[in-house]
C-alpha cells in the first residue's frame, strides 16, 4: 500500500492511502488529524485526478525508511 501525504494547513495531517486499483482510478483511505482527532474516509478518485493531484503537488508520496538502527 503506497501512502501520501496531502497538502494541509500548519497544525494539521492529512494522509492518503491506496487501497485498490481499479481500470478508471482508485480506492483511497483519507485520514485528517486536527486538533487531536482523526477523521477517516474511504472514497473513490479517478485516475485523471489522482494524476493532476501529483503533478500539481497537492499530494506526494512518503518515502518508507530502508534502514533501520539496531
Amino acid at each position: 500500500m503506497k501512502r501520501y501525504c496531502i497538502k494541509s494547513q500548519p497544525g494539521s495531517a492529512e494522509y492518503l492511502d491506496v487501497l485498490d486499483e481499479k481500470e478508471d482510478g482508485f480506492i483511497i483511505r483519507v485520514t485528517r488529524i486536527r486538533g487531536g482527532y482523526e477523521k477517516i474516509l474511504e472514497e473513490f478518485i479517478s485516475r485523471h485526478l489522482f494524476d493532476v493531484c501529483l503533478k500539481t503537488g497537492f499530494i506526494s508520496l512518503i518515502q518508507e525508511n530502508a534502514s533501520s538502527v539496531a
